[in-house]
């Protein structure tokens, strides 16, 4: 990897939530950051950079990311929408896998190639990929970014390269009292309280630190006890 006044990252979703909290961990450490999200957003920091894309346009994502290189690639951004079995809208389970899923394949597909011995990939997923009522489409696109981490590490183990996925349960973000949620509400871990975004982008911090270097194919579960 490069050395830390060089390492380049791009985090999606970076304006708000967890990908807010991620850019900022990144740069306090020293990182350049390209933050990606749909509006204007991000910190003011002279080593950060917007870059506005729609990630649900999946055919722009190749051109808007141009000839970038990075030594580092978080998928942050997210979709919730929730409905039973019967009640859900097909519409919003497309939604959530295009962004979840496929997004972060034709990210990787295009940066992962360019990245050197050390490059890292972290997939945000969530606790959530385990199951829960009325989150079914939801569950299944965050648990199919497990599979594809484990995949991509395995292939590319030998380049030097790792991916890994941070899993928190219900985090402090405008997710939690968004009125897509249709009144299901968010389960508080047995904490006593919600996941902090700070918490979270440390995960982060570490998956793409030095002392991470042999660490891939990995799921950290950020749970509050909730896996207990």
């Amino acid at each position: 990897m490069s050395e830390a006044a060089d390492r380049h990252a791009l985090v999606t979703g970076a304006s708000s939530g967890i990908g807010a909290a991620i850019a900022a961990r990144l740069l306090g450490e020293g990182w350049q950051v390209t933050g990606v999200s749909r509006g204007e957003g991000g910190p003011a920091h002279p080593r950060y950079r917007h870059l506005a894309l729609d990630l649900s346009d999946l055919d722009a994502i190749a051109p808007a990311l141009g000839d970038m290189r990075v030594d580092a690639l978080v998928h942050a951004a997210g979709l919730l929408r929730v409905g039973r079995l019967g009640e859900a809208d097909p519409a919003d389970g497309a939604r959530m896998w295009r962004l979840h899923v496929e997004a972060a394949t034709r990210l990787a597909d295009v940066l992962v190639p360019r990245m050197a011995e050390g490059g890292r990939v972290v997939l945000i997923g969530s606790r959530t990929a385990t199951g829960a009522a009325g989150r079914g489409a939801y569950a299944a696109s965050k648990a199919a970014l497990a599979g594809l981490a484990r995949s991509w590490a395995a292939e590319l183990m030998p380049l030097g390269i790792t991916v890994n996925v941070v899993a928190p349960a219900a985090t402090e973000t405008p997710m939690l009292s968004d009125p897509a949620r249709g009144g299901l509400a968010p389960k508080r871990p047995p904490l006593g309280r919600f996941i902090r975004p700070e918490e979270v982008a440390a995960a982060v911090a570490y998956f793409l630190s030095p002392e991470a270097a042999a660490v891939t194919g990995q799921q950290l579960v950020i749970c509050g006890g909730g896996s207990l």
